[in-house]
């Protein structure tokens, strides 16, 4: 229609939603379950796109296959090495954990994907993926990328008490969920504070890294808090339900999203999905973990989930176990109607 705004490449995006992930090292067993999180909750086909280290790959291969056929029909996969098109390998992958840095290059190196959803590997998705993907239609016209706050209460925040280096807002960015807009990130002209007529996204990265590398502590979400520093109309901003984190129920709850709509994705940063400092992010991990896929979500997940929590409620974030429950419960009515609606539908013989 005259004057309606159109999502660049709508029909191939319409097919598929676009998720990546970097995995090195033990993360292994981490990023399968991120991935059987989302292929569990999420409606529309996805394609996994694995940037992994030479020896994981036959390991992702194996694991992939051996899902039974009614979910691995849901998704598409491609697994990538690790490379960086600028600058120096070695120093990119020295940059806060060995193959973080690979984030920063997704715009170069998938230049047929349109939009991508970044995740960390210690993500699980508590509700389809469908759902953080429609935020893309809400970008305005200079939004490229968007990604949550680190901190919701600045005077504890990471960034306002000890940064040494521009970072966005009043408590910077984390960039552990990351939605983004490829296609406007190649075609845009980004202010710095290297050369006063912008730079593209690949031409930034290594000289914005030479210049401020003995000053960042958290690689490569630092380099993205200084881009947005510089560009801030650039930025969708989504809230902390999106990106929860156990920064968010620690000091006491301090997401109110969280608190009204329940956690849409957990980001189980710190290691605590294998240690017990946060009893309540380790049980959704091993629930979803030990959840056989062809089982019912609500005997297999749900209780299971429910029963655990009773053991964690002495903990600050373990008595607000509704926070954690709330989108997983809504998901899975919704998963339970549409099969039970279909079931019926094809055995209605009136």
């Amino acid at each position: 229609k005259p004057g309606e705004q159109k999502h660049p490449k709508e029909p191939s995006s319409l097919q598929c939603m676009h998720l990546a992930v970097v995995a090195c090292g033990d993360r292994l067993e981490e990023t399968l379950i991120m991935l059987k999180s989302a292929v569990l909750f999420s409606n529309r086909r996805l394609c996994f796109h694995i940037f992994a280290e030479d020896s994981l790959k036959p390991e992702f291969e194996k694991k992939l296959k051996e899902w039974p056929s009614s979910y691995t029909k849901k998704f598409e996969s491609n697994i990538y090495p690790i490379t960086f098109s600028v600058g120096n390998a070695q120093e990119w992958k020295k940059l806060f954990k060995p193959c973080a840095a690979q984030r920063l290059f997704l715009p170069v190196i998938l230049k047929d994907v349109d939009s991508l959803l970044y995740v960390d590997t210690d993500v699980l998705f508590l509700r389809p993926i469908d759902d953080i993907w429609q935020l893309l239609r809400e970008f305005n016209s200079t939004q490229l990328a968007a990604m949550a706050p680190e901190h919701e209460i600045p005077k504890i925040g990471w960034y306002s008490r000890f940064a040494r280096h521009p970072y966005y807002g009043s408590t910077g960015l984390n960039s552990g969920v990351m939605l983004m807009n490829l296609t406007r990130i190649r075609s845009t002209r980004f202010k710095n504070s290297l050369i006063p007529g912008g730079l593209t996204w690949e031409e930034m990265l290594y000289p914005l890294y030479q210049k401020y590398k003995n000053y960042i502590t958290w690689g490569d979400q630092d380099l993205l808090n200084i881009i947005f520093y510089f560009n801030p109309e650039c930025l969708y901003v989504f809230p902390c339900q999106w990106n929860y984190r156990p920064d968010h129920c620690m000091y006491g709850s301090n997401c109110r999203g969280a608190e009204q709509d329940g956690v849409s994705i957990l980001h189980g940063n710190r290691g605590v999905y294998h240690d017990d400092k946060q009893p309540t992010f380790k049980a959704l991990y091993e629930v979803i973990r030990d959840f056989p896929f062809e089982d019912n979500l609500f005997q297999s997940l749900y209780y299971p989930l429910q029963s655990k929590f009773l053991d964690t409620v002495h903990t600050l974030c373990g008595r607000i176990p509704q926070v954690f429950l709330k989108q997983i419960e809504k998901t899975m009515k919704k998963v339970y109607e549409n099969r039970v609606i279909v079931y019926l539908g094809a055995n209605h013989k009136y």
